[in-house]
């Protein structure tokens, strides 16, 4: 399997500079310290040397990448499974089953993804072998630390005698490399330096009373129309009170906080993802690290505390080579030493339609990997029993226990009653439209 073949299967023409010199600097075998911003690229920048680093002929983790939340672990394992390597890859991570992990280090990944706490857990259990470990991936590092990670990941790479590169990822810079990481003279890759805070990124003032702020909010939301949108909050209490404002006046959305359960998180986002909803109401947890597609408008229903967390925020859309759109919602007296005092404001002087759901409806699947269950099983399914044609098929993703599959809104209807009692791998199975 040849670079250029993953890069295919990624439907990828060309890689972009950053991640041109980050392969470069892995080459040398020497330690990497990557310093780019969010939405760059750094996924794939490290991916690619890791994929080169592996031995087929090895039967064991080879590869060990910490990251600070699970949304960025399932992430990371999909584009991983996406590149089409051949090699084997898991994750794990707090609120995943044990049992499930544990089955899978049976026939243990060549790389293996996860956050600190639970990584630390299967050392401790002695779940796997550390001493097939070469290369060690530390990404979103800085955030890592800001959770409070430093011990667990302190007392895995010390386990880690066999290490041989080690790669440090972060999107901010830092005065200095922590020693617990050892790593040693390496080469650093800063693309940070010549990045504008906000990038071919319009910044718009909404001016609102205090008591006005949902209801000015909910006009925005109808200006502004069917564009992706992503609404950010300081609190989890105010995604929740906006979520039931949305509810009302039955427009389609979703919230994503770290209060919720798991795998209604990574449900959220996968709806964000294929388009069966284009508002996602969310908290600092979704400014960075997470799979979510270019969104063409951010709202600041609140603002944050540090230009950082503005600029993360920010770095959701307007990512790469494209353009968009931040909205800050104000009073008049409110000034942010981050905000210019001249920015544009946008009127809300007329009266505007609810935006129209968007064409796609996600399904639930009651069967996944570990039932043998692919891509290839469901689109089949779809087309042969279920009477959809390609075009009314979107995205697809295969969980370890139930897949997701977008359709055509208007079709729900007939694939739900064509496939009420069809099976798949013989099995019969449960299919649902996803709450």
């Amino acid at each position: 399997m040849t670079v250029e073949k993953v890069l295919a299967n990624l439907k990828i023409s060309s890689l972009n500079e950053m991640q041109k010199a980050t392969i470069s600097a892995a080459d040398l075998q020497r330690d990497v310290v990557l310093l780019a911003p969010t939405g760059s690229g750094k996924t794939l920048a490290y991916l690619l040397p890791v994929f080169k680093s592996l031995d087929a002929a090895v039967k064991g983790v080879q590869v060990l990448i910490m990251v600070p939340s699970r949304e960025l672990a399932l992430q990371i394992e999909q584009v991983f499974r996406q590149m089409g390597t051949g090699f084997k890859v898991n994750c794990c991570y707090g609120g995943h089953a044990v049992r499930t992990e544990r089955h899978n280090f049976e026939e243990p990944p060549a790389v293996l993804v996860g956050t600190p706490g639970r990584i630390a857990y299967h050392l401790r259990q002695e779940n796997f072998d550390e001493s097939w470990v070469k290369t060690l991936v530390l990404d979103e590092f800085d955030k890592a630390l800001e959770f409070g990670f430093q011990e667990d990941m302190a007392y895995i790479i010390g386990q880690l005698h066999s290490l041989k590169q080690r790669f440090l990822i972060s999107a901010t810079a830092m005065e200095e490399v922590p020693a617990f990481t050892g790593v040693e003279q390496a080469v650093e890759i800063d693309f940070l330096k010549d990045v504008k805070s906000v990038p071919d990124l319009k910044l718009i003032k909404v001016l609102s009373k205090a008591e006005d702020k949902l209801d000015v909010l909910f006009k925005l939301i109808c200006k502004t129309g069917a564009q992706t949108t992503l609404i950010f909050c300081n609190h989890r209490e105010t995604v929740d009170r906006i979520s039931d404002l949305l509810i009302d006046k039955d427009l389609a959305h979703d919230i994503f906080h770290g209060g919720m359960q798991q795998d209604e998180r990574e449900r959220a986002l996968l709806k964000f993802r294929n388009g069966s909803i284009r508002i996602l109401i969310t908290t600092d947890l979704a400014s960075r690290g997470l799979d979510i597609p270019e969104v063409e408008c951010i709202i600041h229903y609140q603002l944050p505390y540090t230009a950082d967390a503005f600029i993360h925020r920010n770095g959701r859309t307007a990512r790469m080579n494209a353009s968009g759109t931040a909205y800050v919602m104000l009073t008049s007296e409110e000034k942010y030493p981050f905000l210019a005092d001249d920015l544009e404001i946008e009127p809300l002087n007329g009266q505007y339609d609810l935006p129209a759901d968007g064409i796609w409806k996600t399904l639930y699947i009651a069967a996944g990997r570990k039932d043998k269950v692919n891509k290839v099983d469901i689109v089949g399914l779809l087309l042969k029993k279920g009477g959809l044609e390609k075009e009314d098929v979107g995205l697809i993703e295969v969980k370890d226990q139930c897949a997701y599959v977008a359709i055509k809104r208007n079709m729900v209807g007939k694939v739900l009653s064509s496939l009420a009692n069809e099976r798949l791998k013989n099995k019969k199975i449960k299919i649902e439209a996803a709450l």
